[in-house]
């Protein structure tokens, strides 16, 4: 077994850089010849594409609680974080909802079509170091989000948990959020099993991983306590992946 780990998850590496690689082509012509409608296509089709090749490896995919999606405002979607795999389902998803996502900075150059379409795509691109200019960019795309009714995906543990073990929300990124997109409902997201699937780290990837999105009930955050409101959420995502 151990072996076809290592030959699938090498095939699903060379699929992937190669999508990354032949996109940030495409969404270059598009963001030249459309703009961000054409090339938001292009990322949603990239994403769906990078998702379910993962069943290259034999990951069983499945989203749940999606048609509760609230709809006609803005949506701020508070997940924990497993994997860098987060993205992709979350993106197509989403993709209904225009998702942009808070991301630390370093992710802005460097990698071929993701960061070209977090500069691009309206995400917020934040300085761990700098809380300042974190809370700047946050706002920005709180604003950005309730102007277009867009989304926002941010992950308030701050970085993955590699175990899938949930570690601490923290609050205020959400309250920057909260507080510039006032029309917005949040809506919790569990992510389960990506953890499983990089268990040996991202070579190999763990062969047969049933990875699972789910959407919980939606909240209206107008007038809560958005400290308490935090701790709320990450017990009912604490909750959720204890009962599977």
């Amino acid at each position: 077994m151990i072996i076809f780990s290592y030959l699938l998850s090498a095939i699903y590496w060379i699929y992937f850089g190669l999508l990354l690689a032949i996109f940030h082509i495409i969404q270059v012509i598009c963001n030249f010849l459309g703009g961000y409608k054409l090339r938001k296509k292009a990322v949603d089709i990239m994403n769906y594409l990078l998702l379910y090749g993962l069943r290259i490896v034999g990951a069983r995919i499945t989203f749940k609680g999606f048609e509760n999606l609230p709809e006609g405002c803005p949506l701020i979607i508070v997940s924990n974080h497993q994997s860098t795999f987060d993205i992709p389902p979350i993106v197509w998803a989403f993709r209904k909802h225009h998702p942009k996502f808070v991301s630390k900075k370093e992710l802005g150059k460097g990698i071929p079509s993701i960061s070209y379409n977090l500069r691009h795509g309206g995400s917020a691109l934040i300085d761990r170091k700098n809380g300042r200019q974190s809370m700047m960019e946050i706002a920005k795309l709180g604003r950005h989000i309730e102007k277009e009714n867009y989304s926002a995906s941010i992950f308030p543990e701050g970085t993955r948990s590699k175990t899938g073990a949930v570690v601490t929300f923290q609050h205020p990124g959400i309250a920057a959020l909260v507080k510039t997109a006032p029309s917005a409902m949040i809506v919790p997201l569990v992510i389960d099993g990506n953890s499983e699937l990089t268990k040996r780290g991202s070579y190999p990837l763990q062969l047969g991983t049933k990875l699972t999105l789910t959407v919980l009930e939606p909240i209206n955050p107008k007038g809560r306590d958005i400290k308490e409101l935090t701790v709320e959420i990450e017990e009912m995502i604490r909750e959720q992946l204890a009962n599977g």
